[in-house]
């Protein structure tokens, strides 16, 4: 990939414009190890905390409804999920930008790119997936097997969820724009209170409260959505006061369409691969919905791979982001033998952890299925299998998101979209599509695809990035 121009150089010492004086050098000068931790930690604790408000809500649906809400709750996500990347695709090229912009040291290029991304997501969020979803969410759940009684319970679910995307949207915007920027902390402590904010409200709206009556699943959309639209406005005020290292105090609102085409260039790959990966998600659903123990078989599924495998892929992401990072801002600044490093660093971190998340889904598996209110004993049958397949799963998953994080990190976001489609779309529902025409499916069948999906993906991202074109890699656009 290449563009009209090369990636903006350091900027001359002492430069008003571009002084840098905001960006976290330590980034790019310090020591790789503490550079890549700097990042990752603070993700890493977001994304768990925010990932225990998904795991609570399906706890109080899961003890209030039963294991039809908790079914609904991970098939209606699944599909807002499928919807929703296409705007996260764009945060995904604001982070490319903003990172290469961040090591260059361009404050002025760094905001012009988040503003831009900013401006662009209102428009789509607002006019294209809050109409569009509300009116299709029933066609999108037909798609896939799920029983009436699921059925019934998701769509509320993701009609709330669909028309209310905004503050969601703006979290992960931000997480992304401040990470790629080097700031960690800040996406730490707004992820902290959206999770509290979250919480709070779904315990009031799932199982209701004095004159609140009990909306339950409907509830934990009810809770998110509220939770999300405060923490947007907080966000936009802070953006406008030139507190954090983005700053819209003093940027054009013009578009800029140099900008919002590298936005969609680095950033749709990603969104598409983000799409497949999704609707591979969905496909597994209908492969799980095909079983005879459909009902259950789903609910082990919400629960086993949506929320408990989160333990992995929570920590995962946020050692892709900060491999991301890092990596973009180190070949911004003209290292790439440190972006490298910086790759190798996180996927070591991630490797432990699965290890140790591993271990406790083969050790302790009822008690972790307990926690969500899972007594049926063909979802506990079912539930344990798949967290057998899963601890290995879990070692192939964080090696292919670090590495994917270098890829994307650095401009070469077409490369992960290739991977994806192949590791998680073409093999394992190829495989499946075969098993079905030869006889009926059984869980253990999807579960297997699971583990070589996730496996053929940590292979092809290691060698992809192993080969080094990322290097080249420029971004087509002045700051």
């Amino acid at each position: 990939m290449s563009g009209a121009a090369t990636t903006p150089p350091a900027p001359a010492k002492g430069s008003p414009a571009t002084s840098g004086r905001k960006f976290d050098r330590s980034l790019i000068d310090g020591p790789i190890g503490a550079a890549v931790w700097k990042i990752a930690w603070p993700t890493v604790l977001q994304n768990v905390i925010g990932g225990l408000q998904g795991m609570i809500d399906h706890i109080l649906v899961g003890h209030l409804v039963g294991f039809t809400g908790n079914a609904a709750i991970g098939v209606a996500f699944q599909i807002f999920l499928v919807v929703v990347v296409f705007i996260g695709s764009m945060f995904s090229g604001m982070a490319v930008l903003v990172a290469r912009f961040t090591g260059a040291g361009d404050e002025n290029a760094v905001n012009k790119a988040a503003s831009q991304a900013f401006l662009v997501a209102i428009v789509l969020s607002v006019a294209v997936v809050a109409p569009i979803g509300y009116f299709a969410a029933p066609a999108l759940l037909g798609m896939i097997n799920a029983a009436p009684e699921v059925q019934a319970e998701a769509l509320p679910f993701l009609r709330i969820m669909f028309v209310f995307n905004f503050g969601m949207m703006m979290f992960f915007m931000l997480g992304g724009g401040l990470r790629a920027a080097g700031d960690a902390k800040t996406p730490l402590r707004l992820g902290i209170a959206y999770t509290a904010m979250n919480i709070c409200f779904n315990i009031v709206f799932i199982r209701g409260l004095g004159p609140i009556p009990a909306f339950g699943t409907k509830g934990a959309a009810m809770g998110t959505v509220l939770a999300g639209g405060i923490l947007a406005t907080y966000s936009v005020r802070k953006l406008f006061s030139g507190t954090w290292v983005l700053n819209f105090r003093h940027v054009s609102w013009k578009p800029d369409w140099d900008i919002i085409r590298a936005l969609f260039r680095f950033g749709l790959p990603t969104g598409l691969q983000g799409i497949a990966m999704n609707v591979a998600g969905v496909m597994l659903l209908r492969f799980v919905g095909s079983t005879a123990s459909s009902a259950e078989a789903q609910a082990a599924y919400a629960i086993g791979y949506t929320e408990l495998f989160s333990l992995v892929t929570w920590t995962s992401v946020g050692l892709m982001g900060a491999a991301s990072a890092v990596a973009g801002q180190n070949l911004g600044a003209g290292k790439p033998e440190r972006s490298g490093e910086a790759v190798k660093v996180a996927s070591r971190i991630g490797l432990g952890i699965a290890t140790i998340v591993g271990i406790m889904f083969l050790a302790i598996p009822e008690t972790l299925l307990g926690a969500f209110g899972v007594a049926r004993p063909e979802v506990v049958r079912i539930g344990v299998q798949l967290l057998a397949y899963l601890s290995v799963s879990g070692l192939f998953i964080t090696t292919a998101l670090t590495y994917t994080g270098g890829l994307q990190g650095t401009g070469d976001t077409k490369s992960p979209l290739y991977i994806s489609l192949i590791s998680q779309f073409a093999v394992p529902l190829g495989m499946l599509s075969v098993l079905q025409l030869t006889r009926p499916l059984v869980p253990a069948d999807v579960w297997l695809a699971i583990v070589i999906g996730h496996a053929l993906r940590a292979t092809l991202s290691v060698v992809r990035f192993k080969q080094g074109k990322w290097r080249s890699i420029t971004l087509g656009v002045k700051g």
